[in-house]
């Protein structure tokens, strides 16, 4: 990692829960968003991250890293692009589509490493820590099921009428998409003006992610982040695909 020259990030102390996060503008440009180190991954500690843009990015052996990179990635559930295949994947319902139902599993799965990488950087703290988000309502997670076997999902947390996107996984064609396609298509019924993508990648601007500077994206999230949630528990309407 390469620190711009005469900068350096904000360090959070562990020992001292109140210690706030600075100020998103005063991200790095390089890398692109570090912003913080150190702190901890208590709940009232990460809600106030996700609520101001910031999220946890780090790898085993390295202290908590938080970030708030600019220009941001979003996805507007209602922008979310169906591919031809996908469509037909969605109309022969492939998969039995859950939400909430094994939330450990689906990080889990998130967590094991991809063909080609060795290790991750969803580490035994951070499941641990977005388990915990879960038990109090706060993160959720969508799973593809065949012949009851898990076969991909995804996870994230949830504040007001946000999605902040975390991580997928899959291990059999196309069950990441469609559990992406049932989040976007509950959470434009729901009224969730985006999902946070985090950082660019060419498959998710493939399914229809756009760039946000993230002045735009901050002002977002200080009005729908104070919105009322969803009604719990979360359940996938049975139409989401007939509309």
């Amino acid at each position: 990692m390469t620190v711009e020259r005469g900068l350096a990030p904000f360090w959070l102390d562990p020992d001292d829960p109140d210690t706030g996060f600075p100020d998103v503008e005063q991200a790095l440009k390089e890398p692109d968003g570090l912003l913080a180190i150190g702190g901890d991954l208590s709940v009232p500690r990460l809600l106030a991250a996700y609520g101001h843009g910031i999220f946890p990015w780090y790898g085993p052996g390295q202290p908590i890293l938080w970030w708030s990179p600019d220009p941001r990635l979003v996805l507007r559930p209602e922008d979310l692009r169906i591919s031809r295949s996908l469509a037909r994947t969605l109309r022969k319902a492939a998969f039995r589509v859950t939400l909430d139902t094994d939330f450990a599993a689906v990080v889990a799965g998130c967590a094991a490493p991809r063909t080609r990488e060795s290790g991750t950087w969803i580490t035994g703290e951070m499941q641990a820590a977005y388990e915990e988000l879960h038990r109090q309502g706060y993160a959720h997670s969508v799973e593809c099921w065949q012949q009851g076997r898990l076969v991909g999902g995804l996870y994230g947390v949830s504040i007001g009428r946000v999605f902040f996107g975390e991580s997928m996984f899959t291990l059999v064609s196309d069950a990441s998409k469609v559990a992406l396609a049932h989040l976007a298509r509950q959470l434009d019924r729901w009224e969730f003006p985006l999902i946070d993508c985090q950082v660019y990648t060419r498959h998710l601007e493939g399914l229809g992610a756009t760039s946000l500077p993230r002045p735009a994206f901050t002002r977002i999230l200080e009005q729908a982040c104070a919105l009322p949630p969803p009604p719990a528990p979360w359940a996938f309407e049975a139409d989401l695909f007939e509309r």
